[in-house]
């Protein structure tokens, strides 16, 4: 399992690189391969300064070891070996009507000291996060991401949709990061499902993804907006750094693991403001989208 869907992301970075490039029309993704001391290693690709993508990654990564203690507490257990693969991505346009977009599918095994496989999960997902709320974007978005969890169980989509809202949720704010999507971790064998399911499943979502997005983006790009536009962007931007610094799992995972500093800190955009006691003007789109972020929506 390990070995089938590691070749499946290296094959979706190679398709999601591919669209996001497309639409991009100038600036091209540069690639780094890097190693982890303890074992494995990645691929990261970064784009930077484009006429439409400010600057996003698209990375995999297959890492393997002992298992590190902040891992060893997380699980309840002791020592044991680990492997561990998976694709994250970030993407910030350079148009504020163009929402950002985060998705990550990951795969992980533990073994015994015989090497034997005791544990194995699946976990990912995908979630907006605009900084004007285009009402049509959000219900294609959510309806992408139903059509894939349709096929597999009608009852995923709601499930991890709630999963999401509660997941992306900056308490310290008490508001939502975004618009939300999908979101799903701890995905085991059950009476159900298998792991060849869940990797039926969690494939057919990574699948979904270039078809979620690109249309928004098409459609969005070329829209005019003035500075005091740009200026709501990295306000809001400002509230997408704090989560992924204060709440997020795998940033802070990897930042008590060492984990690769500049993979994990690709997520963060490269011009935010933290404007003190900021509020939108009444009755204006800024507002619209904070009142809209105040508590989960159902798109469709």
């Amino acid at each position: 399992m390990k070995n089938k869907f590691y070749k499946y992301i290296q094959n979706l970075q190679d398709q999601i690189v591919s669209g996001l490039e497309a639409v991009e029309g100038k600036a091209k993704f540069r690639e780094d391969i890097w190693e982890r001391p303890e074992g494995g290693g990645g691929r990261t690709r970064v784009i930077e300064n484009g006429d439409v993508f400010e600057k996003g990654g698209v990375n995999i990564s297959a890492v393997h070891g002992k298992l590190p203690d902040a891992m060893q507490k997380m699980f309840g257990v002791g020592e044991a070996d680990f492997f561990a693969c998976g694709l994250s991505l970030v993407i910030h346009p350079k148009n504020p009507m163009v929402p950002t977009v985060h998705a990550n599918w990951r795969y992980f095994e533990m073994y015994d000291d015989d090497g034997k496989v005791i544990n194995q999960w699946f976990g990912g997902g995908q979630d907006l996060t605009p900084y004007y709320l285009f009402e049509e974007d959000a219900i294609h978005f959510h309806q992408t991401c139903k059509t894939a969890c349709d096929k597999h169980n009608v009852d995923f989509y709601p499930k991890y949709k709630k999963q999401c809202d509660e997941y992306f949720w900056n308490a310290h704010r008490n508001e939502a990061r975004g618009i939300g999507g999908l979101f799903f971790d701890y995905c085991k064998t059950t009476q159900e499902m298998s792991m060849e399911n869940w990797f039926n499943f969690v494939t057919e979502i990574g699948n979904s993804f270039l078809e979620a997005y690109i249309p928004i983006v098409e459609k969005r790009k070329n829209i005019p907006y003035s500075e005091a536009q740009r200026s709501w962007q990295e306000i809001r931007r400002g509230r997408y750094v704090e989560f992924n610094l204060v709440h997020d799992k795998g940033t802070l995972f990897g930042l008590k693991t060492n984990g690769r500093i500049e993979s994990i800190l690709m997520s963060l955009p490269p011009h935010v403001q933290w404007v003190y006691d900021h509020h939108p003007e009444k009755g204006s789109k800024e507002e619209k989208l904070i009142h809209v972020l105040e508590k989960p929506k159902d798109w469709i």
